[in-house]
């Protein structure tokens, strides 16, 4: 991927935009691709001791990873695995959304006003590459923000731990939907949050480049859950408005 930012931009952003072009992205398709992240999953969760002592090797749930509305993407550095995310589309009642696990009095009434909701769940780095490269949390995140403009999303969720909350509300400026509650299989409690799509993008893109993104780099990673898995009734996505030069240029 590759990143053109406009004059002015800040030394961070130029940072982020230069190390763009050792980051790739891939959906996780086969067995062995699946399996890489489940373990991957397992081993970021267990060494920060976030995981129930029942599971164990990898970290694999059956409703949430099988689902047909949801995907997990691979996020490679210099053709390592790096991070992943598992990412999940609603638009009904129905919808299958981790979040809804523990937030549903939270969560429903969006869907049952028929708002369109990206659920990105179990975030996970390599511990390595994620103390090496501090760029790393802001693209483990681009493909919530990818699914968020191909389906053009009405709010993107995150389940947290309080103390990662920060980060949310200063890159994404996130709210809070919900305080710490008790989560399945971890150790800790987890908030929800939420950040409106249309209202955050601008700010968003022009502090941080490498969130505008190309219609075909979300074709990519979505377009075969679009066409071929999302369930009857699922709002598919329209073509947002172009963001106005001006807003974009703003810092």
């Amino acid at each position: 991927m590759s990143i053109v930012v406009a004059q002015g931009t800040s030394e961070h952003s130029e940072r982020l935009a230069r190390f763009s072009e050792r980051v790739s992205f891939r959906p996780a398709e086969g067995q062995a691709d699946r399996e890489a992240v489940y373990q991957l999953r397992y081993q970021a969760y267990r060494r920060q001791n976030l995981l129930n002592d029942d599971i164990e090797r990898r970290l694999f749930d059956e409703r949430y990873d099988n689902a047909p509305n949801g995907c997990s993407v691979m996020m490679f550095i210099d053709g390592d695995l790096a991070s992943t995310v598992r990412v999940h589309i609603g638009s009904e009642p129905e919808a299958i959304l981790p979040s809804l696990t523990v937030f549903s009095d939270v969560i429903m009434p969006h869907l049952q006003a028929g708002e369109l909701l990206v659920d990105p769940t179990r975030l996970a780095a390599d511990l390595a590459m994620s103390r090496r490269f501090p760029e790393l949390p802001y693209f483990a995140m681009r493909p919530a923000w990818m699914a968020a403009q191909y389906f053009n999303a009405d709010y993107v969720l995150a389940t947290t731990v309080e103390v990662h909350a920060a980060f949310y509300r200063r890159t994404f400026g996130y709210q809070l939907w919900c305080g710490p509650r008790s989560y399945p299989t971890v150790t800790v409690k987890i908030v929800c949050m939420a950040a409106g799509f249309a209202a955050g993008r601008a700010a968003v893109e022009a502090r941080y480049p490498i969130f505008r993104l190309a219609d075909a780099e979300c074709e990519r990673l979505f377009g075969a859950l679009a066409r071929l898995r999302l369930p009857a009734g699922t709002r598919v996505r329209t073509a947002p408005a172009p963001l106005a030069p001006s807003r974009l240029a703003a810092v």
